[in-house]
């Protein structure tokens, strides 16, 4: 059975991509669905995602609805997803400034609250 999907609200899974916002790098909390802010928010726990598959779909979400291959949440899922793949330590200047964007984008008043 196949399904209609609107022009602007397409999608691949159950994360729909809101072409009118792509790749804006505007991204306020309250547009991040449910799933990608929590995914976002285990990437900067202390217990981060061990799914590459999870952390590629918060991937794909940032880089859409972000800043393209330059978004810092984009390019910290793709670094995590790569350390997950190959067990290499990853890049935690890439972290650090995942964390900066996190705060500058709302998700939190300063980076020890994403910890």
């Amino acid at each position: 059975m196949s399904q209609q999907q609107r022009p602007n609200d397409v999608s691949i899974d159950a994360i729909p991509v809101d072409i009118a916002n792509t790749q804006s790098g505007a991204v306020k909390p309250a547009d991040v669905p449910e799933e990608i802010r929590s995914i976002t928010r285990g990437l900067a726990s202390d217990q981060p995602p061990t799914n590459p598959l999870v952390v590629l779909k918060a991937a794909r979400w940032w880089y859409i609805h972000g800043k393209g291959g330059t978004d810092p949440a984009f390019r910290w899922a793709i670094e995590w997803a790569r350390h997950l793949a190959t067990d290499t330590p990853s890049d935690m200047n890439q972290f650090d400034e995942f964390l900066e964007y996190l705060v500058a984008v709302g998700f939190a008043d300063e980076k020890a609250a994403l910890r």
